[in-house]
Order: C-alpha cells, then structure tokens, then sequence
C-alpha cells in the first residue's frame, strides 16, 4: 500500500470512528496540539475565500463556567479544558470594504447567513478530525445559541460576527459507544430528491432505540426524539427564542435603504 493511501485510510478511520465526548481528564491540551487544531481550520475551504469564521479560545475556568450555564448547563464545557466558540465573522469583510473605499451591502441578503453558517460548519469539521487524530476528544455546542446575546458581549463580538457553534476539546475519561447513524439510503440520494424514506426510517428506529436504552437522552425511538425536539416554533421549550434578536442587533436583517 502506498503511504499517500495507508494517510488517507488513516483519516478516514478517524473521522469514521468519532464519538461525542462529554466526560474530560483533568488534562491540559498544549499549545502544540491546539495550534495544530487551529492552522487545520484554517485550510478548510470557503466561499470566495473569505474565510468567514473567527475562533475564540476559553480556556479561563470561570469563564468556561459561565458559558456553560448560558449554554443550558452543559457541564463538560466546564471539564474541557479548552473550550473554542466558533463564529461566523462578517466585520473582516467590513473593513476590507472600508480599505478599498467601498460600502458593505452584502448584509441585507439572505444568503450571507448561509455562507457564513456554512463556512463555520466545514471549519467545525476539520477541527473535530484534527483533535480527535491527536488522541483529543470533541463535543459540539450548540446550545450557545441559547444565550447568543449573552455569548456576544462575553465575547465582545462587533457587528456581524454572531456565535454559532462551541467546541469542546480534552482528553476522553470515557469512551462511549458509537450513536448509530440512518441507513445511507435514506441521507445519500442520486440524481433526484427521494422523499419517501419511510422504511429506511422505520427500520432505524429499533436500531435507535435498542442503541440507546440506558443512555441519559435515550430509550426512544429517533422519530419521537426529533419531533419532541422540533415540535416547538424555537426547538425544545423555546429554548432559541433569541436568535432572531441576535441577528438583528448585530446588522443581519437590515434592509437596503
């Protein structure tokens, strides 16, 4: 086998293994590997090259504790001894606008959410691989968006940076089982949309039950799961009711004049 491929099997293995940690050593990460972690999210791809994503480090104890709190009490923000929030940052685009002598009027279209959501989930990406191909473990935060006003002035984000996602990092005291995923057929379609997915997910539903008895969030089908999560207009209990406001106070939802 040729090393280039013995590399890419190696990522591959890698990226197919991953579990969400949420159980931390009393470890620090080095400087070394958060570096190595940092420089991987930066030669993620995206749109024009913008690279619209900002990466804050917490790695304050107090502060970690806060952010864990406005992010629903999610305890292992508080183990992890590194905590990164992930933003999608439109004020480098400002000010290379201003440098050039232009007007930054991008703001009003709806797309630029997407492109910077977008960037942030591919840069989110290569960071989970990196850490975890270093031995770390990883946890996505999205209950961020819980507090996203109380996140920004922590942060002091300027206008048009919002928080999207927080990421967890440190060294595993525990490895869970893998969390089945749905059938390839009913994620991967060719050609055209497949809309009828019912037997793929009927059928996934006994594997997700059975996978996850005894688990904390588990002991339910994946269909009752997801509908007791979606089935309020602001996710489970309201809890994202002010996101709206968050992109409106940092210039998101403007109209042209």
């Amino acid at each position: 086998m040729k090393k280039e491929e013995q590399q890419l099997n190696q990522v591959v293995e890698t990226m197919m293994a991953h579990r969400s940690i949420r159980k931390y050593a009393n470890q620090p990460v080095s400087n070394e590997d958060l570096d190595k972690i940092i420089r991987s999210t930066q030669a993620a791809p995206s749109w024009v090259n913008g690279q619209h994503v900002t990466i804050i480090s917490i790695q304050d104890p107090e502060r970690r504790k806060k952010m864990a709190e406005l992010a629903g009490n999610q305890k292992h923000i508080i183990e992890a001894p590194v905590f990164l929030v992930f933003c999608a940052d439109f004020h480098r685009i400002k000010v290379a606008c201003e440098m050039e002598g232009i007007e930054f009027r991008a703001a009003v279209n709806p797309d630029l959410l997407l492109v910077g959501t977008v960037d942030v989930g591919i840069a989110l990406g290569n960071a989970i691989t990196a850490a975890e191909s270093l031995g770390l473990g990883t946890v996505p935060i999205g209950g961020i968006r819980r507090s996203p006003l109380e996140y920004i002035e922590l942060l002091n984000l300027p206008e048009y940076v919002i928080p999207v996602s927080g990421l967890c990092i440190g060294y595993p005291s525990e490895t869970p089982d893998l969390v089945p995923r749905l059938p390839k057929e009913a994620i991967y379609h060719e050609e055209k949309y497949k809309e009828n997915v019912h037997e793929e997910i009927e059928k996934f539903n006994q594997i997700h039950l059975e996978a996850t008895k005894g688990r904390q969030s588990g002991g339910s089908t994946w269909t009752q799961r997801m509908a007791n999560f979606y089935k309020d207009p602001f996710y489970i209990n309201d809890g994202y009711k002010h996101v709206g406001k968050m992109l409106k106070q940092q210039g998101f939802t403007k109209r042209e004049k």
